[in-house]
């Protein structure tokens, strides 16, 4: 393998690893919130964003698994910390609007992120530069739907 190409796979696996916690932590923030949602349609919504995280990370870990390589678990001290967020803000104010709040932080807080990624790991072959825009789109539209309950 050339010097290109140990760029490309490295930026690849770094991305896709990065994408990975992402969409753990994102599935650990939906699942910690679901139990207090009141309506319907923000459980759907919720529901239905997990479902699609549940997917993209299953191509990820095949692509990773491909490449001889590990998912990464997200940062002990950020999953924590926003676990004590949400408890310490659902227990302040237990409603659909807390949890819109919290989602919309965590979601613009993922995008924000994985730009940043995409920069960073800008030689990153074209399957793992989708799976980061599509996460990136899902955390958008997510964002989106959250607006009616804020």
């Amino acid at each position: 393998m050339n010097e290109k190409q140990g760029q490309i796979q490295d930026d690849t696996v770094k991305l896709l690893k990065e994408c990975d916690s992402g969409i753990r932590m994102g599935i650990s923030s939906i699942n910690d919130v679901l139990d207090y949602v009141k309506n319907d349609d923000l459980r759907n919504k919720l529901a239905q964003c997990r479902e699609g995280h549940e997917k993209l990370r299953e191509e990820t870990v095949v692509r990773l698994c491909r490449l001889h390589e590990d998912g990464k678990e997200p940062n002990p001290i950020a999953k924590g910390m926003s676990w004590v967020k949400t408890n310490a803000k659902l227990i302040a104010n237990e409603s659909d609007s807390t949890i819109a709040d919290l989602i919309t932080d965590g979601c613009n807080m993922g995008v924000k992120s994985l730009h940043r990624y995409l920069n960073q790991y800008h030689q990153a072959d074209e399957g793992a530069r989708d799976i980061a825009s599509r996460l990136i789109s899902q955390e958008q539209q997510l964002t989106d739907q959250m607006r009616p309950y804020l």
